[in-house]
């Protein structure tokens, strides 16, 4: 298992954003040598957790437990031959490409040692949104996105440091349970009766999950 590339996006003006001054950081690209990774702070005040990465609605994007985003190149790699183009890495907006790990089959709090300092921790799939659609410039791609639930990762700093390009992927921790990333988006998505399901994963999921299954608990029971 291997870091691919760490991919950077840097502030751009685009025609389909929502955001106030019709910017977006979503289009990503490898970049050479080293790059430091430390958590960013509170979402809604911290950005990205990778250094030189411009994200621009920090209402919905970035913060400690959005400091990262991995998509596995295999992912990449199966959608281009659906689509029948082909994808570069960062192309999903993602900070790391990864290769030999199955990333939608995370688990929940599963922790990854990238390289010999940077240590990551899993905490939910990625919601496709309208940008991300213009981006990728497929029609009804939130739609098949969704139904794939193949998301990525979100992932916080357990351990800050640099990564680059080659580093080694070693899966440190396993936590007790078995809810991974792609059925926490199905949970958040399309399938809402899997959310008391998300339990088992404790403080390790991402806070507005923990919170969505909480209240459907309440709501419905277990």
């Amino acid at each position: 298992m291997k870091l691919l590339s760490v991919n950077l996006g840097r502030r751009k003006h685009v025609p389909y954003t929502d955001h106030p001054e019709g910017v977006t950081g979503i289009d990503k690209r490898p970049v050479d040598g080293p790059v430091r990774v430390a958590a960013p702070g509170p979402k809604g005040i911290g950005a990205s957790g990778v250094a030189g990465d411009e994200v621009c609605s920090t209402r919905h994007h970035g913060g400690n437990d959005q400091a990262v985003y991995a998509v596995a190149r295999e992912d990449l790699d199966d959608w281009e031959r659906e689509l029948g183009r082909s994808l570069t890495n960062g192309g999903f907006g993602e900070n790391l490409t990864t290769l030999g790990l199955d990333v939608s089959g995370a688990l929940i709090g599963e922790r990854w040692r990238i390289g010999s300092e940077v240590v990551l921790e899993v905490t939910c799939g990625r919601i496709p949104c309208a940008t991300f659609q213009a981006h990728v410039g497929e029609k009804q791609w939130v739609k098949r996105f969704t139904a794939k639930a193949a998301p990525g990762a979100y992932l916080r700093v357990i351990e800050p440091g640099e990564v680059r390009a080659g580093d080694a992927i070693e899966v440190v921790h396993r936590p007790d349970h078995d809810v991974t990333v792609a059925l926490q988006f199905r949970a958040v998505t399309t399938e809402r009766k899997l959310l008391p399901r998300l339990l088992a994963a404790g403080q390790a999921l991402h806070p507005e999950s923990l919170e969505a299954a909480r209240k459907y608990v309440s709501q419905h029971g277990a």
